[in-house]
């Protein structure tokens, strides 16, 4: 005996109004349109990701206490392979979780900051000033005698720098070792000149002279960050040749051997950028073409066997960004006006900060089937520009279901901002797979703790 449609006992399913999907043909590209088969990530490091939503909701950061270690001796056995005296310092800037920065530390990192927060940051966690590179173009006065007086690796970047140091040194009567920033035609475009002292025009040479001549400074070492993601392994070949060059140069005009070479960072990530043709993963150099270039220059540089300048990176991309997740789940979907179906996820761009440089992959933790198709996916944010992904093959999706959005390790964390939504709380799994919070997630009381409401004005 049929039932009737009314009956309680049929599973409905939910309608969708029927759409027209115009499809387009043209010329393949070498790539195909997208990955082949279906993708999903149910599990991040073998946990649940439905285990990490009961237990922290949604959004959630995740990282790989695993990937972190790992990426990180891949880095370094790459370059200590080809050069004896190798140090890496961890990029503060890139991700500034106490957790992180400490699982790098553990591994042998330095640090490198960029300001006195940073600075403090470092500090705090035990970091000796000797194990802190200090950076940036801004370094109040305050901060640069705490770093002179606990040893930091001090960069200049410009000349009243130089001068503030020079007059810490007076008053402190003894020599203060440096080191100067550098920028340089790599053959990258745009050139990242607003930054240190140009070693094409011979500025960094005049300043290595003026330095010298002062009597109070000590050229300890040259540093050069020449661009950030970097796909071209050979404009680092060029740099290390230059820093080379300048830096036997120095000495035989001070007859001071430079200590250190730092090439900076820039070290790309697996991401895809919006503007590349291909994966990321398919176009990024291995981190051994790095390491090939760097080195090879150095060594074919001419130092004498005694003083073989210690080579420093500053990595910070390229170490994180693999091991950062971000589970969300989906809020609502739509039909837009042309018939692209969108959906509405609980991370906007103020927690995903990548979203604006990344063509993020975005992965159901379950894959229930359906056709798979183009879909736009919008944060929670009543801003226009608030689009996490702006075209990417999805199944079916319902309220409720948990998306896996990679890789957001780097930039994310210290770029979030609490705007429209509070920043979401973030968890490590740890190598036996142990599930630590490492940040709570955000209350009202964080983001205005720091007010304050003159009496006139309370209720």
């Amino acid at each position: 005996m049929s039932r009737l449609p009314d009956d309680p006992s049929v599973k409905r399913l939910p309608y969708e109004p029927p759409t027209i999907i115009a499809h387009k043909t043209g010329l393949a590209n070498k790539f195909g349109g997208a990955p082949a088969g279906r993708r999903s990530l149910p599990r991040i490091e073998g946990v649940p990701v439905s285990e990490l939503v009961e237990r922290f909701g949604s959004p959630l950061f995740v990282f790989s206490e695993h990937t972190l270690r790992r990426t990180y001796r891949e880095v370094h056995r790459a370059f200590a392979l080809r050069y004896p005296k190798v140090q890496l310092a961890w990029s503060y800037k890139t991700n500034y979780l106490d957790a992180v920065c400490r699982v790098f530390h553990q591994e042998g990192a330095w640090a490198e900051v960029v300001s006195e927060v940073e600075y403090a940051m470092a500090r705090r966690l035990g970091i000796p000033g000797s194990h802190i590179l200090f950076n940036g173009p801004y370094k109040p006065e305050p901060a640069l005698r705490v770093a002179i007086e606990e040893g930091a690796h001090i960069h200049i970047d410009h000349h009243e720098e130089l001068y503030t140091i020079e007059k810490i040194a007076k008053e402190l009567g003894r020599k203060v070792p440096v080191t100067l920033r550098i920028n340089m035609d790599t053959g990258i475009q745009p050139r990242w000149d607003r930054f240190g002292f140009n070693y094409d025009n011979n500025e960094a040479l005049t300043a290595i002279r003026r330095l010298h001549t002062g009597g109070h400074l000590v050229l300890e070492g040259l540093h050069a960050h020449i661009g950030t993601f970097m796909l071209d392994p050979q404009a680092y070949a060029r740099g290390a040749a230059k820093l080379a060059d300048l830096a036997l140069a120095a000495k035989r005009d001070t007859g001071v051997a430079v200590k250190t070479i730092d090439l900076g960072g820039g070290l790309p990530s697996r991401a895809t950028l919006h503007a590349q043709y291909g994966p990321g993963a398919d176009t990024k150099p291995p981190v051994d073409d790095y390491a090939e270039a760097i080195t090879g220059a150095l060594l074919a540089a001419g130092f004498p066997q005694d003083e073989l300048p210690t080579l420093l990176l500053e990595s910070g991309r390229a170490l994180v960004d693999e091991a950062g997740f971000m589970i969300t789940r989906v809020a609502g979907h739509k039909r837009l006006a042309n018939g692209t179906r969108a959906i509405i996820v609980d991370a906007g761009v103020n927690v995903l900060f990548t979203s604006f440089w990344y063509r993020h992959d975005v992965l159901p933790a379950v894959d229930r089937g359906g056709m798979l198709e183009e879909t736009v996916v919008y944060g929670p944010l009543c801003m226009n520009i608030d689009v996490v992904r702006p075209s990417v093959l999805l199944p079916p999706l319902e309220a409720g279901d948990a998306l896996v959005i990679r890789p957001v390790g780097a930039y994310n964390v210290t770029q979030a901002m609490q705007f429209i939504r509070l920043r979401p709380a973030i968890v490590m799994i740890g190598e036996n797979k142990e599930i630590d919070l490492i940040r709570r997630e955000e209350v009202l009381d964080d983001l205005k703790g720091p007010e304050l409401l003159p009496d006139r004005l309370k209720p």
